[in-house]
């Protein structure tokens, strides 16, 4: 029997090993939708405490609740590792890993280079890998395929290898694992046939492309169509500013249109690690073959603008009192990256918060979700009580608008408000609140 036989048979009985690298906000839940299709799973990750959580059923992911970890690993379906050679046993390995980017926005893939090195070290023979890691297009095949294929070991005959972009959005429930048609691109025929043949067990509809470079490519057409979208919003936020619009009701009166739009909502700036990040993977790729992406430098430059224009108009807010930012108590609500998570990547927050104390203000913060936190100079603990909080600051700064607030409360409470979320919708115009 050839290895695509064996691994398809295998796969398609819901037998054999998968082996996660990475267990994040990716990698964890593919590692758990596999195991509750059926298969054993090794997770891999070199973060040891991760890993001792996750062996006694404690799952640091918020959409992964512990019920769902710990039965797994009571059955021995899922046990976590920092040992790449326990990879051996693997019939499959899915890449997770992190790709951020240099602080010259050059894409980082140094971690996956190090995972691909590791699965060569134990040898591919026999086995399926699969990278679903965000990347430029080309990095499967002329990162990952050089590292496994030699003369006497070919793709799709002696291992097989894929590329499946994740589409994960952390604290949504109406599109899950299983309900989210995943993209898969394999570098041969046969290796795509493969990783359908494994994907089609936990997914309702793998969608095959033509090969690897088009699936890393429509991962980044997701995210910069997103990008492009909110920069353009965030635009018409600021011509609205300056000609003395609301915003908000120019973008929902757009939005009754039946066809032709899509809607956007501008916001303080682009968070999670998505949207900031993937479209620069495409703009660099395109630097090296001597191509300028203008629609994703200028979104950018649009986005990333949004944390100064919000601070602009909370020193705005402040002068309706004849305060300046220097010495006045301002509370930011929510800093996570978006509603009703604790996920604080590249949030806009983060920097709101920055350029506030830079100006010499006094930040305090509540988040629901987030407790505390440490961020480069930051090391900050959310008040107890947020409307005890407002009533006590100069300022208060809406950045995230989880479900958790009493907006109408929060609304009447007289203080100054600069809403960046539009989470105010509804209460009457008050000279106290602004909104962007």
């Amino acid at each position: 029997m050839s290895f695509k036989d064996e691994l398809t048979q295998k796969f398609e009985e819901r037998r054999g090993t998968v082996g996660i690298i990475g267990l994040g906000y990716v990698g964890l839940p593919l590692a758990v939708a596999i195991a509750e299709a059926g298969f054993n799973i090794i997770g891999v990750d070199i973060a040891s405490e991760v890993v001792f959580g996750l062996n006694n059923g404690i799952s640091h992911v918020e959409d992964i609740p512990d019920v769902r970890i710990a039965p797994l690993v009571a059955t021995n379906q899922f046990w976590a590792t920092t040992d790449y050679n326990e990879l051996q046993k693997a019939d499959a390995i899915i890449i997770c890993v992190p790709t951020p980017l240099r602080k010259t926005k050059d894409p980082d893939v140094s971690f996956i280079i190090a995972a691909v090195e590791e699965i060569a070290r134990i040898g591919v023979q026999g086995k399926l890998v699969v990278l679903e890691s965000t990347t430029y297009p080309g990095t499967t095949e002329e990162i990952v395929l050089p590292e496994f294929q030699s003369k006497e070991i070919m793709a799709g005959s002696d291992f097989f290898l894929a590329f499946s972009p994740e589409r994960i959005d952390p604290g949504r429930t109406d599109y899950v694992f299983a309900n989210t048609p995943k993209v898969i691109g394999g570098v041969t025929p046969d290796c795509l046939d493969v990783a359908i043949s494994l994907y089609e067990t936990f997914v309702d509809q793998p969608v095959p492309v033509s090969n690897p470079a088009t699936a890393e490519m429509v991962k980044l057409l997701e995210n910069t169509f997103r990008a492009v979208n909110i920069g353009l919003v965030n635009e018409m936020a600021l011509m609205c500013d300056k000609l003395g619009l609301n915003i908000w009701e120019v973008v929902e009166a757009a939005a009754t249109k039946p066809y032709g739009f899509m809607k956007f909502t501008p916001g303080p700036g682009l968070g999670g690690h998505c949207i900031p990040v993937d479209p620069h993977y495409l703009s660099w790729k395109l630097r090296v073959l001597n191509y300028t992406a203008r629609f994703v430098q200028l979104a950018d430059e649009v986005n990333r603008s949004m944390p100064d224009y919000v601070v602009m108009k909370t020193a705005d807010a402040l002068n309706q009192l004849a305060k300046a930012v220097r010495g006045s108590h301002i509370l930011i609500l929510g800093v996570a990256y978006k509603p009703n998570i604790g996920d604080l990547r590249e949030s806009p927050a983060l920097e709101i918060i920055e350029r506030l104390i830079e100006k010499g203000a006094n930040v305090s913060y509540h988040d629901p979700y987030v407790p505390n936190f440490v961020h480069e100079d930051l090391d900050l603990t959310a008040v107890e009580d947020p409307y005890e909080a407002i009533l006590n600051a100069d300022c208060t700064v809406i950045v995230t608008d989880h479900d958790h607030y009493d907006w109408r409360r929060i609304g009447n409470s007289g203080a100054v408000i600069v809403d960046t979320r539009n989470a105010l919708k509804g209460m009457p115009l008050r000279e106290n609140i602004i909104s962007i």
